[in-house]
């Protein structure tokens, strides 16, 4: 086996803090930390795109993820009050102990499967139809301009339109009161 280089090195740190910033994501209680912490993971991984030459991918993942898509999280989050009930203190309590060990089936189920996934099956990529050599004679944000509005121009509109739905349905929402 060959000694790891300093890139390997810094794509396994980076692989470890976007674990870490996700895991950060999921327990935060506060959906305003959820959403930061969620934002970090969006840059590490940008980072990541950025050690593996794909330049536009990262500048992407930061301006489309961590700039729009976020920032339409927060204004939902923030037009839309939870209002908590009036529960009593020991059925809340029984509820959440419940959806506690529920979560941490599902959560085991899930890692299993992915252990499964992991160790008993490779994985293989399917390859485009342009070398390396093409892509890099080009650029990468041609190529990847081309594929998008050319080859998966109604799956990328498909998408623009979800969004917009989205954020018109937050408006709505925030318009009812």
């Amino acid at each position: 086996m060959d000694a790891l280089g300093l890139k390997d090195l810094a794509f396994i740190a980076l692989a470890a803090a976007v674990i870490v910033t996700s895991l950060m994501m999921v327990t935060r209680k506060n959906p305003i930390h959820s959403a930061l912490w969620m934002i970090a993971a969006f840059v590490v991984m940008a980072v990541i795109y950025l050690l593996l030459n794909a330049q536009f991918i990262a500048v992407a993942q930061v301006m489309v993820y961590a700039g729009a898509i976020m920032m339409l999280i927060l204004f939902v989050i923030m037009l839309v009050h939870m209002e908590r009930g009036d529960e009593s203190a020991p059925a809340a309590a029984r509820r959440s102990k419940t959806v506690r060990i529920a979560g941490a089936v599902i959560t085991a189920i899930l890692l299993a499967e992915l252990l499964f996934g992991a160790l008993l099956f490779q994985v293989t990529g399917k390859s485009g139809g342009l070398s390396t050599a093409a892509v890099n004679s080009a650029g990468n944000v041609k190529t990847v301009g081309a594929l998008l509005y050319g080859e998966y121009l109604f799956p990328f509109e498909i998408a623009s339109i979800l969004l917009l739905v989205g954020i018109v349905g937050a408006v709505v929402i925030s318009k009812r009161k």
